[in-house]
């Protein structure tokens, strides 16, 4: 999920380059796109700006004593540290989101179109108001069976359990401490750590199902995106619920750190809405920076 300056330096073209279009409509397009582009970059310059100047704080330093080492007004420092990108929007992405939704085909039509569950499409609604508030745009994609969705790509948030989203199930595996298992009952999360596995207490009548929250590899290796997936679909609508309401603690703890952990959602049965999601594990964290 996270970029450089220079990634996005090097796919803009310069004003130069924009200035010897003769289309104008084209000269117009690759304008408006390097705008984009640039401005993304300013965000997230911004964000990180904001994230030093917020260290800064917690460490013990007075504005005044931040004003001096950064060469700002007071006033202005104070300004920053009240405005600007939120440094946790960066635990989602740096730019405009796409999240990308395990969809299953209609039953019982000729030529299924595949959909999402009202819990799936809960959950994405969940993740885009919460993006909108950090100042990211989000889309959503439906992935139809068999589940092959294309992973490599930046800020990318994918939804849905490894029944619906098996090649994602593939690249669990490089979660050294967390995933899923597979038994003639059906799915279950497991502990590497410890051993532990969690099957779903719905699955015995209890209003409750568990869920999983991770950044995992690319598998081009150039990056990571941020995978949420339950048991069952109520799992999944418990994670994004977990994620809006602990993003700021969980991105001081993790940073860009590959992570994962483990979530038990209570909800509803009747309404199918949440009652409380709460942390099943710890936070774990992996080395590698993505």
């Amino acid at each position: 999920m996270v970029f450089g300056v220079s990634d996005v330096e090097d796919t803009v073209i310069s004003p130069d380059a924009l200035a010897e279009i003769q289309d104008p409509g084209e000269r117009a397009r690759k304008a408006g796109r390097a705008i984009d582009d640039h401005q993304a970059v300013v965000n997230e310059l911004s964000r990180l700006r904001r994230e030093a100047l917020d260290e800064m704080v917690s460490q013990g330093m007075t504005q005044a004593q931040i004003a001096q080492v950064v060469g700002m007004t007071r006033a202005r420092v104070g300004q920053l540290l009240s405005s600007g990108p939120r440094p946790e929007r960066a635990m989602l992405g740096t730019g405009p989101l796409t999240v990308a939704v395990g969809g299953k085909f209609e039953a019982g039509k000729k030529e299924p179109y595949a959909v999402l569950s009202a819990e799936m499409l809960a959950a994405y609604e969940k993740l885009a108001r919460l993006a909108r508030g950090l100042g990211l745009n989000t889309e959503y994609e439906v992935v139809p069976p068999p589940g092959m969705v294309d992973l490599n790509r930046t800020n990318l948030i994918v939804m849905g359990s490894p029944r619906i989203l098996p090649f994602v199930g593939q690249v669990l595996g490089a979660d050294p401490n967390l995933g899923f298992g597979k038994s003639d009952d059906g799915l279950y999360l497991v502990n590497h750590q410890t051993g532990e596995e969690f099957r779903s207490p719905s699955d015995s009548g209890r209003s409750v199902d568990y869920g999983y929250i991770g950044r995992l590899p690319r598998p081009d290796g150039r990056g990571s995106f941020l995978y949420l997936a339950g048991i069952h679909a109520m799992g999944t609508l418990g994670t994004a619920h977990y994620l809006e309401d602990h993003l700021d603690e969980l991105y001081r703890e993790v940073k860009h750190r590959r992570f994962s952990l483990l979530v038990a959602c209570t909800y509803d049965p009747a309404k199918r809405t949440v009652l409380k999601v709460d942390a099943l594990t710890q936070v774990y964290r992996s080395e590698g920076v993505v």
